[in-house]
């Protein structure tokens, strides 16, 4: 499983309830690249066969949990 943090993606431009949009777009200010995550999820699925990665918490070093 992966629980992705605040990835730089479109949500932030797609919520429409006001209140709910600012306190996102305040989140996403401190957004990872997606390209960051796209390499975490390669190197996930990219280990050996004798490994099993069984859970991934993927945020901003400053994003609280």
């Amino acid at each position: 499983m992966v629980s992705p943090g605040a990835v730089a993606t479109e949500p932030p431009s797609s919520i429409t309830e006001p209140d709910i949009a600012e306190n996102v777009r305040k989140l996403y200010e401190i957004a990872i690249p997606a390209e960051s995550f796209a390499r975490m999820v390669a190197f996930a699925i990219g280990q050996p066969e004798e490994v099993d990665v069984n859970e991934i918490l993927f945020r901003p070093s400053r994003q609280e949990i």
